[in-house]
């Protein structure tokens, strides 16, 4: 059956998370990130994460933005930096990361094929909204789906149910697109049919859901059989 709703990650599958370390790097002003934003990126990311998985598993919920800053903290405490004005522009260049340079065409082609767009993400909506718009976005997205609504970060499988209920489709109309392992793990195991894109080139995720597709980037989602 062919797809009728493409569904994408938002934060590592749209958007460079790297980027707000990487851009903040680049200012004389805060050169103490120039040899660590890399590591400190991943660090940042790695937190960002596993808060998100502790909050939902211990039903401690609260907003993504608020575990992007708690993240964020860890990661500039390892390192010793403890500088209130570059973590405020770290936490602002996040609010505007750069999409990666395929993905507006591709949401742009997937419409005119005639299939519906959206972001599935843990982000709150504030978040989401900064970034869509800073990206240049908004007219290529038929919906942009947070958590918020529920309360609960992916991936619970009351995350994925927002898209059948958003949609009124079945999971198996749904090419899900994520760039974290477990996410597309997830989501195949749900009943979405998954694309991972695989940038990074690592191990498929030892989880009882397996991506329909692994890709290098979202260019090549135009070429699946089942678009």
């Amino acid at each position: 059956m062919p797809i009728t709703t493409c569904v994408f990650d938002a934060y590592g599958t749209l958007f460079d998370v790297s980027a707000a370390a990487r851009m903040a790097a680049q200012d004389p002003a805060l050169s103490a990130l120039s040899g660590t934003w890399a590591d400190l990126a991943e660090d940042w990311r790695r937190k960002q994460l596993e808060y998100s998985w502790l909050r939902a598993i211990t039903k401690q919920h609260c907003d993504f933005w608020q575990v992007t800053k708690d993240g964020l903290d860890w990661a500039m405490d390892a390192r010793g930096l403890k500088d209130p004005a570059m973590r405020k522009r770290l936490l602002q260049l996040y609010r505007e990361l750069d999409a990666y340079p395929e993905v507006a065409d591709v949401l742009a082609r997937l419409r005119d094929m005639g299939k519906a767009t959206a972001i599935l993400s843990n982000g709150s909506p504030g978040m989401l909204a900064d970034a869509v718009t800073s990206a240049g976005l908004s007219d290529r997205l038929d919906a942009v789906i947070s958590v918020e609504d529920i309360g609960i970060f992916k991936p619970s499988a009351k995350v994925y149910d927002l898209v059948g209920e958003h949609f009124v489709v079945r999971p198996q109309d749904v090419l899900f697109v994520s760039s974290n392992g477990w996410d597309a793990a997830a989501a195949a195991s749900y009943g979405f049919r998954v694309a991972w894109v695989n940038r990074r080139g690592d191990p498929v995720d030892r989880m009882p859901g397996l991506p329909d597709h692994i890709l290098s980037n979202l260019t090549q989602i135009l070429d699946l059989d089942d678009i």
